[in-house]
């Protein structure tokens, strides 16, 4: 008999803010709040979600009235291929790229990022941890 061992459970971290009730925020919408001064986008992409600075680092565009998207693979001359659907949002001034999940760019993640923060669904309402 073998014995496994429970995944570790992750808790919250900062303070918890309720930004609506699930059954008020459908796949596709997103909310923009302020809190403490710093303006925060939460997004639904498909049932999963995501929370991230909404100023862009390149020149502090609002992120996140940006579309969200994949990208194209590196592949050979006259073969495109799109991948990764919905793991990304375009800044809507000059077109960076940032992952959702990591907020790190595609043309520069070692150095250029936006910074997220965790969302969790509880109770039936969609909170922020800020």
């Amino acid at each position: 008999m073998t014995d496994t061992i429970p995944e570790p459970v992750t808790t919250p971290r900062g303070t918890r803010h309720v930004i609506d009730k699930l059954e008020n925020f459908p796949y596709g919408d997103r909310r923009v709040v302020t809190i403490d001064g710093r303006s925060i986008g939460v997004l639904n992409v498909g049932g999963k979600f995501y929370a991230l600075r909404n100023n862009c680092p390149h020149a502090g565009a609002p992120l996140c009235e940006g579309v969200v998207k994949g990208t194209m693979d590196d592949t050979p001359v006259h073969e495109y291929r799109y991948i990764r659907h919905n793991e990304f949002i375009t800044c809507p001034w000059h077109g960076f790229e940032f992952e959702l999940e990591t907020g790190r760019s595609i043309v520069d993640p070692q150095k250029m990022r936006v910074r997220t923060y965790e969302v969790a669904v509880e109770d039936g309402d969609v909170v922020l941890y800020v």
